[in-house]
């Protein structure tokens, strides 16, 4: 059995490559996929594909056509969301990917620090599972392969 796993958070750190670093380790069947994390080429997509536009709010407006459209896609892929929460960025991106894994009945883990419990309590209550550290996340991951 094998596990796709849609990484939802922010793009400036490198979680991601601690997630991927942490279920090899564990030998653990997941592929990973998520948002682009080229931030410019997120940012400029939909010049890229559309032509240029008459203004910045168009020209974020089909930037986030397409970065939608690959969200959705992928999601819908996907049979464990793992949303992370840092304290450093706003975190709007991370609170609609979590929202539309719970919207779509996807398995969700939540990685945020304990200061952001208060902020996130509605949307922690809804995940399947909401810890503090990648470390539980991909234990928590792990759990589900495990037969004895």
């Amino acid at each position: 059995m094998e596990f796709i796993v849609y990484l939802a958070g922010e793009i400036h750190s490198n979680w991601r490559e601690e997630v991927k670093e942490k279920a090899k380790s564990l030998k653990l069947p997941i592929t990973f996929v998520g948002p682009m994390e080229n931030h410019d080429r997120s940012d400029n997509i939909g010049e890229e594909i559309m032509g240029k536009q008459a203004d910045s709010i168009a020209k974020d407006d089909a930037a986030s056509d397409l970065n939608n459209f690959r969200t959705s896609v992928l999601m819908n892929k996907a049979d464990v969301v793992i949303a992370l929460f840092g304290e450093k960025y706003k975190q709007w991106n991370t609170a609609m990917d979590a929202s539309y894994a719970i919207a779509k009945g996807k398995p969700l883990i939540i990685i945020r620090p304990e200061s952001l419990h208060h902020p996130l309590k509605e949307l922690s209550n809804k995940a399947n599972i909401t810890v503090e550290t990648v470390n539980q996340a991909i234990k928590s991951l792990s759990y589900v392969f495990e037969s004895r």
